[in-house]
């Protein structure tokens, strides 16, 4: 019985091309991740619209941090300041953020809830 491989070439092509039409949808984008990371960890319970008492919303946030753009110096003073508890006090839900998840949430702050 002897071998094709002319076949053999183009189901390598094929297998290849269904892999890289498939990585893609195994990896999320950063911004659609980080707003499921926020819906997840309940952030638009406060910073929704319309937003829970003082608390700002995801787009004020945007606007307010969208200076500190390509400065991870002042990106990860702010991932600290965050899971500190030190924005208005004492908040658990901020607090109970592992350090990955508070640099994607403050990451996708900073490039603008994109």
């Amino acid at each position: 019985m002897a071998f094709d491989t002319r076949l053999s070439g183009a189901l390598r092509r094929t297998g290849l091309t269904a892999l890289g039409l498939a990585v893609p949808l195994l990896l999320p984008a950063p911004a659609s991740a980080s707003s499921q990371l926020a819906l997840d960890k309940g952030c638009y319970k406060c910073h929704g619209n319309p937003p829970r008492k003082s608390a700002p919303t995801f787009a004020e946030l945007t606007s307010r941090y969208a200076r500190l753009r390509s400065n991870a110096d002042a990106e990860s003073a702010l991932v600290e300041k965050l899971r500190q508890g030190t924005f208005f006090g004492h908040i658990d839900a901020h607090e109970r953020l592992s350090q990955e998840d508070a640099q994607r949430l403050i990451r996708w702050i900073i490039e603008g809830g994109r």
